[in-house]
């Protein structure tokens, strides 16, 4: 395995550096790439706007003999550069490892889940691994999630993941002798309220703090769910968005036609 890592908290992130060790010590790791600063909650954004550029890293800031850069671009320009760029050989992409939960509806603003599925769009198999700290944890088990993903890894090797999907994994914030175990789970779903806070700034402007005040659905067989129970969730995200079962319906109601007579165009 040739893999390209990145992550969206940075590339001085305590998950980037412990799982990096872990593949180099593989002789796994090809390149590292990652944003120089936090880039939490981008999503899928790329930037289109500007120029985008890369650092190169002192080569004791990661393993030896290992090229790394900081790219001042989003956690999706890490793995388009690095793939497209720096190094084309590999063929797989990690993400991760990111310091909190990627689970249930949020896994749509994970810069995380992003940079892997821009993996999945290049051609490459793709995991994204995830670390479920609590705000109050005080320690962080990012070893457990580490190991996590290399058994992930090594079963997508033996067992390549199908064209347009990749893997989001999401590890207890426990000891390794703590975890329950594996299960594949769906993506849970996730009630959001009270998103925005109201505020004045310094200068007396009206502003608004945007922040996560969730509840996860309590469904069996979801994410959510197996991380609550102390297990890893594996979860097989797929690009392909469509709806066929609408879609079917649709096209059998022959909506195309009725939408065009509606507009005088048929």
């Amino acid at each position: 395995m040739k893999i390209l890592l990145t992550n969206d908290d940075g590339v001085i992130s305590q998950g980037i550096q412990v799982i990096s060790r872990i593949l180099a010590d593989k002789g796994w790791l090809s390149a590292v790439v990652a944003p120089d600063r936090e880039r939490s909650g981008m999503g899928h954004a790329i930037t289109v706007d500007r120029p985008v550029r890369v650092h190169p890293l002192d080569p004791g800031m990661f393993s030896a003999g290992v090229p790394a850069y900081s790219c001042d671009g989003t956690p999706t320009d890490c793995t388009v550069i690095g793939l497209e760029a720096l190094c084309p050989s590999a063929d797989f992409v990690v993400s991760g490892i990111n310091q909190g939960p990627n689970i249930s509806d949020s896994v749509t603003y994970s810069g995380t889940v992003g940079a892997a599925m821009e993996g999945v769009i290049l051609g490459r198999q793709a995991v994204a691994v995830s670390l479920c700290r609590k705000p109050g944890d005080s320690f962080r088990h990012n070893m457990t999630a580490a190991l996590a993903a290399m058994a992930v890894l090594e079963h997508v090797r033996d067992n390549p993941l199908p064209p347009g999907v990749m893997l989001n994994v999401n590890v207890p914030n426990e000891l390794i002798k703590k975890i329950r175990g594996f299960k594949a789970a769906k993506c849970g779903r996730r009630e959001y309220t009270g998103k925005i806070t109201y505020m004045k700034d310094p200068h007396g402007n009206d502003s608004y703090w945007i922040a996560d005040n969730t509840k996860d659905w309590r469904e069996d067989g979801t994410d959510a769910v197996a991380i609550s129970e102390g297990y890893i969730s594996v979860t097989p995200i797929k690009l392909d968005m469509t709806d066929y079962a609408l879609l079917d319906e649709m096209r059998s109601d022959r909506l195309d036609e009725k939408l065009s007579k509606s507009l005088n165009i048929a």
